[in-house]
C-alpha cells in the first residue's frame, strides 16, 4: 500500500504545536545494533520523548513532541529503505497536563529497547508466533467502511453467499468499554481480554464461530490485527477471509471525523488516553454505580488483576478498592489483594546499554519536561516480581517445603515472590517397626498430600502414631492417584483468595499435581489463571498419561537428576515421560546431576532464571 500522507488530527479546534506519533513495520532488520543507535541518537536530539520496540522482524513506535521535530524524525526514518510503504500516524495535541499520567503512559521518559516480539500475541512466550507474511488482507478507512455499510444495508444477504460479515475487536476489554464499531445486522464479537496475549486462547475456543466467514479485524493503530489476523489464517481452510482494517481505528476516525460507524472513543497508550469524534456520546459506563462516564485519567484498576475500569468521580471518592467484571465473573473478593501490596512487590531490574536505552524526565515538571533536554544517565526501569504458588511433595508441608527452598528462592528474590500452601489431604502420623519404641514421641507437624492412596481414610487424624501396615515402597508414588478433585476444588479457592500467581511450582507429587493443572490449562481458564507451570522431580499419575507426546500445550520448565545423579525418589525416566507430553515448542528442560532436589548453582540456576525471564 502507498504511503500515506502526513495527517495532523486537531483537537478541540485549537491548533497547537505539539503532537504524537505512532508507526510500525514489519521488515527482516539486518542490523539491530545500528537502528537502535539511529533511534537513540535521533529522538534524543530531537527531544522526543516515548517507547521505541526494535527486533530482528520490525519496529513499533510511540514519540511525542514537537511537531516540528516529529516532522523532521519522520523524514529522517522515510530516507531508510526499510520503512518503505510505512503509514506514519502523526496527531496534534495538547501537552500532558497531568504528569502521573504521562509517567504510567511512558511519555516522561525516552524508552528504547531491544525485544524478541514488537506484539506479544500469545501468554507463551516460548511458542513461534505465527508469520507475519500470512497477515489478513488490508483495508483503507474508505473500504472497510464500505464493507460494513454493504453488509448494514443487507447486500451480503442479496449476494447469495453463505458467508456472513463478523466484525472481530482485537483489542482489550477496557478499551472496548469505551468505544467500538457498531454496524445494524453485523455480528460484532468482542473477546473481552485482559490482555492481547490472552486472544489466541479466545481465538481457539471460538474457532467455529469464525470459521467459513468473513472476519474484519479492527485495533487502535493496526499492529495488533496483523500478528491476530495471521494467527487465524494459520488455522487453514475455512478461515482465509481475514480482513484488517490498515491504520486502525485512529485513520478511520480521521476519515470519518463524525465518528462513522465506530461511537465512543478510541483508547490509546499515550497521555492522551482517549480521542474522540464530533459525536460527543458517551458509550461508557461507571463499573459501581453504571451512571454514563468514560474517562480513564484518573488510572483506577482492579484491585486483582491491576486491569484499568471506569470509576466515577462521585465513586471513588468513597471507594479505593475496586474489582473488575472479569474477576467479578470469577467470583474474587474486594478483600484478598491491595492496590499497595502489589506495588511493594516491584522490583529495581538493570537496564543495560546493550540493548535498552532509557532516559528518565518524571523529575521535571510537566510544562518543562517536554522542552529541556533529556538527562542522558541509564537508570533503573521498575519491573514487577513474579508470584509463584508452591507445591509440595507428598507427606510434607508448607513450612519444610518452604525451609528446603530458601536457598533456591535467595536466589531469585529479585524475580519471583514464593507463596507455599499445605496439600488438602492431611496424612497419619507413621512408623517403621524398627523399634519396639515409638521413634518420635514428641508432638511434630502435619503432614499433607495433592494424592492419596484408594484405601486412604479422609477422617481427621489425631496426632498419635502409628505403625505402617507394610513396609516403605520406593514406587509409592505410582500407586496415589486419588484425591484430585478434592485438590483441584482446593487450588480454585486458594487462586480466588491469594491470586493472582504467575505459574505454579511443583516438587515430587507437587509436581505431579501441577502437571495434570497444566494439562487442563484451557479448561480452568477464569478460574486457575497462570502462565506457566515448573515441574521439579515430576512423574505422570491419573490419565495424564493417556495425553500423546507434545499434547498438552502449556509452557513447561522440567528439572529433574539424570542418571548419574540417581534420584532415588522418582525415576529420571519418569520425569522425561512427563516432560515429553508438553509441547516442545514452550517447555525447556534442565537435567543436573544432584539427585532429589532442586538445583541452585550455576549452570542449572542460570537456565532456570533464563526461563523465568521470558514472562517478566
Amino acid at each position: 500500500m502507498a504511503d500515506h500522507e502526513i495527517s495532523l488530527q486537531t483537537e478541540n479546534g485549537k491548533e497547537n504545536d505539539y503532537g504524537v506519533l505512532l508507526y510500525y513495520k514489519y521488515a527482516a532488520i539486518p542490523d539491530l545494533q545500528n537502528l537502535f543507535d539511529f533511534y537513540r541518537s535521533n529522538c534524543t536530539s530531537l527531544s522526543l520523548l516515548g517507547r521505541v520496540r526494535l527486533s530482528s522482524t520490525g519496529v513499533n513506535v510511540t514519540v511525542g513532541g514537537r511537531l516540528r521535530a516529529l516532522e523532521e524524525h519522520i523524514e529522517a526514518v522515510k530516507s531508510n529503505s526499510l520503512f518503505e510503504g510505512t503509514d506514519f500516524k502523526l496527531a496534534s495535541c495538547l501537552e500532558p497536563l497531568d504528569n502521573q499520567v504521562a509517567k504510567e503512559c511512558g511519555f516522561t521518559s525516552l524508552s528504547i529497547r531491544i525485544v524478541k516480539e514488537l506484539v506479544t500475541l500469545g501468554s507463551h512466550p516460548l511458542l513461534k508466533s505465527p508469520e507475519i507474511s500470512n497477515a489478513g488482507r488490508h483495508l483503507s478507512a474508505t473500504e472497510f467502511h464500505s464493507v460494513l455499510q454493504s453488509a448494514g444495508n443487507g447486500q451480503e444477504k442479496s449476494s447469495g453467499s453463505d458467508k456472513k460479515m463478523i466484525l472481530l475487536d482485537a483489542r482489550n476489554l477496557y478499551e472496548t468499554r469505551i468505544g467500538k464499531f457498531d454496524t445494524p445486522d453485523v455480528k460484532t464479537l468482542d473477546p473481552e481480554i485482559r490482555q492481547y496475549s490472552d486472544l489466541p486462547l479466545w481465538i481457539d475456543n471460538n474457532s467455529e464461530q469464525l470459521r467459513g466467514n468473513n472476519i474484519l479485524m479492527y485495533c487502535t493503530g493496526g499492529i495488533r490485527c496483523e500478528m491476530a489476523s495471521a494467527y487465524i489464517r494459520s488455522k487453514g481452510a475455512g478461515f482465509e477471509n481475514v480482513f484488517q482494517l490498515y491504520g486502525g481505528i485512529q485513520r478511520y476516525m480521521e476519515q470519518f471525523p463524525d465518528g462513522g460507524f465506530f461511537k465512543g472513543k478510541n483508547f490509546v497508550f499515550d497521555h492522551r488516553v482517549s480521542v474522540g469524534s464530533f459525536d460527543t456520546n458517551i458509550l461508557g459506563t461507571c463499573l459501581l454505580c453504571g451512571a454514563s462516564f468514560d474517562d480513564y485519567t484518573s488510572r483506577c484498576r482492579c484491585t486483582h488483576c491491576r486491569m484499568l475500569v471506569l470509576i466515577c468521580d462521585s465513586c471513588r471518592e468513597n471507594n479505593s478498592s475496586y474489582v473488575c467484571e472479569l474477576c467479578q465473573k470469577s467470583g474474587k473478593p474486594v478483600e484478598s489483594v491491595s492496590s499497595i501490596d502489589y506495588m511493594s512487590e516491584e522490583v529495581l531490574e538493570p537496564v543495560s546499554n546493550d540493548h535498552s536505552f532509557y532516559v528518565d524526565q518524571a523529575a521535571e515538571s510537566p510544562s518543562s519536561s517536554w522542552t529541556k533536554g533529556q538527562h542522558t544517565d541509564v537508570v533503573t526501569k521498575p519491573i514487577r516480581k513474579l508470584r509463584i504458588l508452591c507445591l509440595h511433595g507428598f507427606r510434607q508441608n508448607a513450612s519444610s517445603f518452604k525451609g528446603r527452598t530458601s536457598s533456591f528462592a535467595k536466589k531469585l528474590k529479585n524475580m519471583a515472590e514464593f507463596v507455599f500452601i499445605d496439600a488438602p489431604h492431611e496424612l497419619p502420623f507413621i512408623y517403621q517397626n524398627h523399634t519396639s519404641e515409638t521413634p518420635f514421641p514428641n508432638r511434630c507437624n502435619r503432614k499433607f498430600a495433592w494424592l492419596v492412596s484408594s484405601d486412604y481414610d479422609d477422617r481427621k487424624h489425631d496426632a498419635d502414631w502409628s505403625m505402617a501396615k507394610a513396609p516403605f515402597d520406593s514406587l509409592q508414588y505410582q500407586q496415589q492417584t486419588e484425591g484430585f478433585d478434592k485438590s483441584i476444588d482446593y487450588l480454585k479457592t486458594i487462586f480466588s483468595q491469594q491470586g493472582p500467581f504467575d505459574g505454579i511450582l511443583g516438587f515430587s507429587q507437587g509436581a505431579a499435581m501441577a502437571a495434570l493443572v497444566g494439562a487442563k490449562m484451557e479448561k480452568l481458564k477464569g478460574e486457575i489463571d497462570f502462565r506457566f507451570v515448573i515441574l521439579c522431580s515430576g512423574f505422570a499419575v491419573n490419565n495424564i498419561a493417556d495425553y500423546g507426546e507434545g499434547s498438552i500445550n502449556c509452557p513447561s520448565l522440567h528439572i529433574f537428576g539424570n542418571k548419574e545423579g540417581k534420584d532415588r525418589q522418582i525415576n529420571c525416566e519418569a520425569s522425561k515421560n512427563v516432560a515429553s507430553l508438553f509441547e516442545k515448542g514452550c517447555s525447556v528442560t534442565v537435567e543436573h546431576e544432584l539427585g532429589h532436589i532442586i538445583p541452585t548453582r550455576s549452570p542449572y540456576i542460570d537456565e532456570i532464571k533464563d526461563f523465568l525471564r521470558r514472562f517478566m
